[in-house]
């Protein structure tokens, strides 16, 4: 493939299989570090994993001081943590991260770093009464069920089962939020501007609350910061009423750049700047509408004396469920628009009044 368009379609659809394809449930990231390291220690920079687990990683442009440009993407995912063994190969399990309980019932899942097979367990609907019928399960009732003899034990995290695969225009798979911005970032490494100081957070934690991300902030001490991430789809047909305020954001229509969210207001400036970036560029591009959630950019923001932030998410369905739904051209415009960014970007945009 000529250079050109491979710079223009962006990471490999194998590199983002490979993510998603492993594991890496909140505080226990390390399977995605490991992917992370071997496809950039080849490549040139200064690598640190900090106490909390952090991947950071440091590329210095030769010439006098640059415009210092944090970079965010979070490893980590939601899923499951088994509290208790009921015997059998059954464990009493909580949930790490925002998982709609409701919905786990019947699904598989992997326990431990030998990736076990299991299933969350529930008692048969044939055996439910009417008012059973009537309301959620309660996550007391659920068990993950590992079988006799099956390898693992209390404080082993879950995911669910591993499901990566390409639907003609769309992605499904776990773990979409955020290995979609794992792998765009990746690939922004290798293909790192000189005209920066690029300060790339593979982060920890930000699915229990964004934790890892003001470590790395005050770590790297960066003049700003970008958060790349995965936001919701709310675009299906019954939510499409009033559709200037009740979705968020919508799939096809390019990378959702962020004005605010129940963490974050996003720096005017920068959101401009990608605006106006996208505009030059061609680069198709979508307002993430204000509402709840929220990225990286939350704890960033409010690290050391304050650091403007703006967040750009590939948009996709369903997430934070056992399978969510994203489009090829969302993803790779997402990363066209950053490595676009990074080109244009010089220290004149924070002297220009918000």
């Amino acid at each position: 493939m000529p250079a050109r368009r491979r710079e223009a379609q962006g990471p490999s659809l194998a590199l983002l299989r490979r993510l998603c394809m492993a594991v890496g449930v909140s505080g226990d990231e390390g399977e995605i570090r490991k992917i992370i390291l071997d496809e950039l220690k080849p490549a040139p920079g200064e690598f640190r994993v900090d106490a909390l687990g952090n991947l950071l990683i440091t590329r210095k442009s030769p010439g006098g001081r640059k415009l210092r440009v944090m970079l965010d993407a979070h490893m980590d995912e939601i899923g499951f943590m088994l509290v208790a063994e009921s015997g059998d190969g059954l464990y009493e399990f909580e949930t790490v991260g925002g998982v709609d309980e409701g919905g786990v019932a019947g699904k598989p899942v992997v326990v431990g770093r030998k990736h076990t097979p299991g299933v969350v367990g529930t008692k048969a609907i044939h055996l439910l009464s009417e008012d059973d019928l009537k309301r959620a399960i309660p996550k007391a009732s659920l068990r993950i069920d590992v079988g006799p003899g099956g390898k693992a034990a209390v404080g082993d995290r879950a995911s669910y089962t591993p499901n990566f695969r390409r639907a003609g225009p769309s992605i499904m798979s776990k773990a979409l939020d955020d290995r979609l911005g794992v792998s765009i970032l990746i690939e922004l490494l290798k293909r790192a501007p000189r005209n920066i100081e690029l300060l790339a957070a593979f982060t920890v934690q930000e699915e229990i609350g964004l934790r890892g991300a003001q470590v790395a902030a005050k770590y790297f001490r960066p003049d700003l910061a970008i958060v790349i991430d995965a936001t919701p789809a709310r675009d299906l047909p019954m939510q499409r009423e009033g559709e200037n305020t009740f979705y968020n954001s919508r799939l096809g229509l390019g990378p959702a750049i962020y004005v605010s969210n129940s963490s974050t207001i996003d720096d005017p400036r920068l959101v401009r700047f990608m605006m106006d970036t996208a505009r030059q560029s061609k680069i198709p591009f979508q307002v993430r509408q204000p509402g709840g959630g929220g990225t990286d950019a939350g704890g960033i923001q409010r690290a050391l004396h304050g650091i403007p932030v703006v967040s750009v998410s590939v948009p996709h369905r369903y997430p934070h469920t056992a399978i969510s739904v994203a489009r090829v051209d969302d993803w790779r415009n997402t990363y066209a628009l950053l490595h676009a960014a990074l080109r244009r970007i010089t220290p004149g945009i924070l002297r220009k009044d918000a």
